[in-house]
């Protein structure tokens, strides 16, 4: 295995450790029913996108009543 000849100073190691890091997603709120969504993404709460029903959440909801 290669050996280094030098090691980096933490100041270029952190430097570089900068790149990584992790940025909240940015949300915003369902035009339904006002709930915190990702944008460009279907609610799941109501399942709306776009102002159209795209999935139907009482369908989940009744399975749950059944069991």
């Amino acid at each position: 295995m290669p050996v280094q000849k030098q090691r980096h100073t933490r100041a270029r190691r952190d430097r570089a450790r900068v790149q990584y890091e992790i940025t909240p997603k940015n949300l915003v709120k369902c035009g339904k029913c006002g709930a915190p969504v990702r944008a460009h993404s279907v609610c799941p709460k109501c399942g709306f996108y776009k102002g159209k029903e795209v999935v139907d959440t009482m369908k989940k909801v009744n399975k749950k009543a059944k069991k």
